[in-house]
């Protein structure tokens, strides 16, 4: 597997991945054309520095992908902090250790930006996902909340 940052012409393929499991079929809307909505999320995504980091085979096809920032804080002493988003791993593939190399990918970058720490979100229904990264060594150390706005 490869890695690589995306660019907006990579964005048909991002959301299909992301629309290709329970949630995100209910969250997502792959079409052609895509929402204008999901180019101004990436432009404004580019804006602040968030990475979007894919995942290829070896034809260079997209098989996966996740959201990456950077974000700075205040606490634990100004420490800089990496947050990952939006993990997906083409439905055919999963369970085959790609979702593993990617967000081990995401680590390493983390680790050469600076950061102290990699937090990272994940839907309370998504119990494979919570084990992939417990056995990456996460731990539910905190807990998040939403608040959903209409």
């Amino acid at each position: 597997m490869q890695f690589r940052l995306a660019t907006k012409a990579d964005l048909p393929e991002i959301v299909r991945l992301l629309a290709d499991d329970h949630l995100g079929a209910t969250r997502e809307r792959y079409s052609d054309p895509l929402p204008e909505s999901y180019g101004q999320a990436f432009d404004a995504l580019q804006r602040i520095g968030c990475e979007v980091i894919l995942a290829l085979d070896d034809t260079s096809a997209i098989i996966g992908c996740l959201q990456f920032m950077i974000l700075p804080g205040l606490g634990q002493q100004g420490q800089w902090r990496a947050q990952i988003e939006a993990v997906r791993i083409e439905s055919r593939l999963r369970g085959k250790g790609l979702g593993s190399e990617l967000i081990r990918y995401a680590i390493a970058r983390a680790r050469e930006k600076g950061c102290g720490v990699v937090q990272l979100t994940s839907d309370n229904s998504r119990a494979g996902a919570h084990r992939l990264y417990e056995r990456l060594g996460f731990k539910a150390s905190h807990v998040g909340m939403k608040l959903k706005l209409d």
